[in-house]
């Protein structure tokens, strides 16, 4: 129940399957979640990288966009979505009949 939320009424109709396959969930979300506070920890570690040029240490990274491209990661997700595959032509063609 503390865990997922649930009243006791819907915990106690819950079967053991259903039951270990919200622990299995639970225990994902868990990793996940942790694999996220350790991206954090490397990620605020990394942006503060320094290198050496001439006598002086200078950041790796000068710009947030240098570190991040915002931008560029947003196309990659988004890419699939935008182009015109075979498949969608079909679609539409057999949409348009």
């Amino acid at each position: 129940m503390r865990y997922f939320g649930y009243s006791l009424h819907e915990a106690e109709e819950m079967t053991l399957r259903e039951y270990t396959y919200m622990m299995h969930v639970y225990n994902l979300k868990r990793v996940d979640k942790e694999r996220d506070i350790h991206m954090t920890a490397f990620l605020n570690h990394a942006v503060t990288a320094t290198k050496q040029v001439g006598k002086k240490q200078v950041p790796v990274y000068k710009t947030f966009k240098d570190f991040y491209d915002y931008e560029k990661e947003m196309n990659r997700v988004l890419k699939p979505y935008q182009k015109d595959s075979k498949l969608k032509q079909l679609i539409l063609q057999a949409n348009s009949l």
